[in-house]
Protein backbone atom coordinates (compact mmCIF):
# COMPACT_ATOMS: atom_id res chain seq x y z
CA UNK A 1 0.00 0.00 0.00
CA UNK A 2 2.76 2.43 0.82
CA UNK A 3 4.68 1.88 -2.68
CA UNK A 4 1.21 2.63 -4.53
CA UNK A 5 1.01 6.08 -2.08
CA UNK A 6 4.41 7.13 -3.00
CA UNK A 7 4.22 5.94 -7.04
CA UNK A 8 0.56 8.57 -6.25
CA UNK A 9 2.70 11.26 -4.42
CA UNK A 10 5.33 10.78 -7.17
CA UNK A 11 2.67 11.62 -10.14
CA UNK A 12 1.55 14.37 -8.26
CA UNK A 13 4.77 15.80 -8.33
CA UNK A 14 5.60 15.48 -11.91
CA UNK A 15 2.20 16.60 -13.02
CA UNK A 16 3.06 20.41 -10.14
CA UNK A 17 6.54 20.59 -12.66
CA UNK A 18 4.58 20.69 -15.75
CA UNK A 19 1.67 23.11 -14.54
CA UNK A 20 5.01 25.01 -13.27
CA UNK A 21 6.54 24.91 -16.91
CA UNK A 22 3.26 25.68 -18.28
CA UNK A 23 2.57 28.98 -15.86
CA UNK A 24 6.52 30.21 -16.62
CA UNK A 25 5.89 29.58 -20.18
CA UNK A 26 2.89 31.32 -20.71
CA UNK A 27 4.40 34.78 -19.14
CA UNK A 28 7.58 34.39 -21.21
CA UNK A 29 5.38 33.82 -24.08
CA UNK A 30 2.69 37.11 -23.21
CA UNK A 31 6.17 38.91 -22.27
CA UNK A 32 7.74 38.10 -25.82
CA UNK A 33 10.85 36.50 -24.05
CA UNK A 34 9.43 33.17 -26.09
CA UNK A 35 8.16 33.45 -29.95
CA UNK A 36 5.61 30.57 -30.52
CA UNK A 37 7.43 30.93 -34.36
CA UNK A 38 10.27 28.63 -33.31
CA UNK A 39 9.62 25.23 -33.66
CA UNK A 40 10.80 23.56 -30.27
CA UNK A 41 9.50 26.48 -28.24
CA UNK A 42 5.75 25.35 -30.39
CA UNK A 43 6.66 21.33 -29.85
CA UNK A 44 7.26 22.17 -26.00
CA UNK A 45 3.60 24.49 -25.49
CA UNK A 46 1.73 22.11 -27.52
CA UNK A 47 2.47 19.37 -26.18
CA UNK A 48 1.90 21.14 -22.33
CA UNK A 49 -1.41 22.23 -23.48
CA UNK A 50 -2.34 18.72 -24.49
CA UNK A 51 -1.25 17.60 -21.00
CA UNK A 52 -3.22 19.87 -18.52
CA UNK A 53 -5.84 21.11 -20.67
CA UNK A 54 -7.96 18.27 -19.89
CA UNK A 55 -7.63 19.13 -16.15
CA UNK A 56 -7.54 22.53 -16.53
CA UNK A 57 -10.84 22.50 -18.97
CA UNK A 58 -12.73 20.82 -15.59
CA UNK A 59 -11.39 23.24 -13.14
CA UNK A 60 -12.61 26.20 -15.67
CA UNK A 61 -16.27 24.35 -16.09
CA UNK A 62 -16.59 24.53 -12.45
CA UNK A 63 -15.14 28.13 -11.96
CA UNK A 64 -17.13 31.55 -12.34
CA UNK A 65 -15.50 33.16 -15.23
CA UNK A 66 -12.99 35.49 -14.50
CA UNK A 67 -13.10 37.27 -17.76
CA UNK A 68 -8.93 37.61 -18.53
CA UNK A 69 -7.57 36.24 -15.90
CA UNK A 70 -7.09 32.19 -15.50
CA UNK A 71 -7.69 30.69 -12.75
CA UNK A 72 -7.59 27.09 -13.31
CA UNK A 73 -3.56 26.49 -13.10
CA UNK A 74 -3.85 28.26 -9.32
CA UNK A 75 -6.74 25.98 -8.38
CA UNK A 76 -4.73 22.76 -10.20
CA UNK A 77 -1.63 23.27 -8.27
CA UNK A 78 -3.24 23.63 -5.22
CA UNK A 79 -5.29 20.76 -5.48
CA UNK A 80 -2.06 19.40 -6.34
CA UNK A 81 -0.61 20.32 -2.84
CA UNK A 82 -3.85 19.33 -0.96
CA UNK A 83 -3.79 15.98 -2.28
CA UNK A 84 0.12 15.61 -1.67
CA UNK A 85 -0.93 16.29 1.87
CA UNK A 86 -3.46 13.71 2.70
CA UNK A 87 -1.33 11.05 0.99
CA UNK A 88 1.55 12.13 3.02
CA UNK A 89 -0.57 11.74 6.16
CA UNK A 90 -2.00 8.50 5.00
CA UNK A 91 1.85 7.44 4.31
CA UNK A 92 3.05 8.32 8.04
CA UNK A 93 -0.19 6.85 9.43
CA UNK A 94 0.48 3.35 7.92
CA UNK A 95 3.92 3.52 8.67
CA UNK A 96 3.56 4.19 12.48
Amino acid sequence: MITLINIALLLLNVAWWFAVAHIVMSWLINFGVLNLNQPIVAQLWDGLNRILEPAYSRIRSILPSMGALDLAPLVFILAIIIAQMVLGDLRLNLLT
